[in-house]
């Protein structure tokens, strides 16, 4: 067998965030092929923050809505890592912008992929604590003005029960609460 390659990548169109690629390579097996991605531009990937309220374990979500699949989606906090920063800086930016709260952060899970098939954009899952007694009430959030975005908080018992409410009101559900939800 030989290895697998990569002989060229030619972009096809581009916006302000993303770019159509055109890659051209070879299998293990010898045959050459063309395959069509997406990238996005100016970013080295995602952050995608799991965040527990302690004591208690609740988990904080986001209901988002995303122009992409035309609905709002349930979502684990998360934003694209800006030029210099690290996963564990933008867990904490992104956080207090989308829930208005602070956390520590315990543990960055080395990058993975969303979604291979379709583009090369790398995400590192950011495991942080939130100290419940310093938040008596839901803080304020920081949105963009292009973001439409409600932080919930859900118990892990419930989380499964909460899926199947948010799918029956119609909200798409992430792929991560969705693997999250059926390991309890």
């Amino acid at each position: 067998m030989q290895k697998a390659s990569v002989h060229d990548k030619t972009r096809i169109a581009s916006g302000k965030y993303l770019a159509l690629e055109k890659v051209t390579f070879t299998n293990s097996r010898g045959r050459t092929g063309v395959w069509e991605c997406v990238n996005r531009l100016h970013t080295t990937g995602a952050a995608v923050i799991i965040p527990r309220l302690e004591p208690g374990g609740d988990l904080v979500l986001v209901r988002q809505f995303r122009p992409p699949s035309g609905r709002f989606m349930i979502e684990f906090p998360a934003g694209l890592i800006e030029p210099g920063e690290t996963p564990e800086e933008t867990a904490v930016r992104e956080l207090y912008e989308e829930t208005g709260y602070r956390g520590t952060v315990d543990r960055v899970i080395p990058p993975s992929y969303n979604s291979p098939g379709m583009s090369g954009e790398t995400v590192s899952m950011v495991l942080m604590t939130i100290d419940r007694s310093a938040y008596p009430e839901m803080p304020e959030i920081h949105q963009e003005d292009s973001e439409d975005i409600e932080p919930l908080i859900v118990s892990r018992a419930d989380l499964p029960e909460f899926v199947e409410q948010a799918i029956a009101r119609g909200d798409g559900i992430d792929a991560r609460i969705a693997v999250f939800a059926a390991m309890l």
